[in-house]
């Protein structure tokens, strides 16, 4: 059985209720589910929430609720792999075997159904035991630098400044879209390792959605794509 499962806290602090504030005029994690049905892979499309108003709105774009995430896994504390595993816990408790999960975090509203499939077909076809979207960086780490107390400036690795750009090692970042993983090898090792496979999107699909800037620069790039 293959599952996507959708964390959505209703407790967001920096966003209040991002998990459902409308994006380009829809409820943002309409765009998860809406990408999860439209790719045809999965059995269940599970949302793992601790609120009502949440589950109320999932369900209206096609997902399933079938539990309310208990109080301990829904604070601050809580970690991701956490609220999956309970939620694997449940479903294999209710005699459905999970032999690939998917989470999928509900702020990607740019997500795309051909990388959900190909993170899917490239963990399949090899012996990792994750597969994950992630990008390129924008600028070469090894030229970045840190502030120090006295508001000046000290390079990371001030050996790279005289360095030029096209000569450094290319670096990758977690995307924050989609983290397929096979259950009956899973670890908790980290999930940057040699048993992860990274399924690489384009700079201009990704943005990270944790502040109201980044939400505003969210819409402006998924309503130039829309325009394209």
């Amino acid at each position: 059985m293959k599952v996507a499962i959708i964390p959505a806290r209703g407790g967001s602090k920096r966003i209040p209720k991002k998990n459902i504030k409308l994006f380009y005029g829809k409820p943002i994690i309409s765009y998860s589910i809406s990408m999860a049905i439209k790719a045809q892979i999965f059995d269940k499309i599970i949302v793992s929430t601790d609120s009502e108003e949440i589950a109320r709105v999932a369900k209206s774009y096609g997902a399933e609720v079938p539990f309310l995430r208990p109080e301990e896994l829904s604070d601050d504390f809580s970690t991701t792999t956490d609220v999956i595993n309970h939620a694997v816990q449940w479903l294999k408790d209710n005699g459905h075997i999970c032999e690939y999960v998917c989470t999928i975090y509900p702020t990607a509203p740019m997500l795309q159904e051909k990388y959900l499939k190909q993170g899917l077909l490239q963990l399949q076809d090899s012996d990792a035991t994750h597969a994950f979207s992630a990008t390129s960086m924008p600028f070469p780490i090894q030229r970045t630098f840190k502030i120090t107390n006295k508001g000046r400036c000290r390079m990371f690795w001030p050996e790279n400044f005289t360095v030029r750009s096209q000569d450094l090692e290319e670096a990758y970042q977690d995307a924050g879209q989609f983290y397929w993983m096979k259950t009956n090898q899973h670890t908790e090792e980290n999930l940057f390792g040699q048993d992860s496979i990274p399924i690489i999107l384009p700079r201009h699909l990704v943005q990270d959605i944790d502040t109201f800037e980044d939400w505003d620069r969210a819409e402006l790039l998924y309503k130039a794509l829309q325009e394209s």
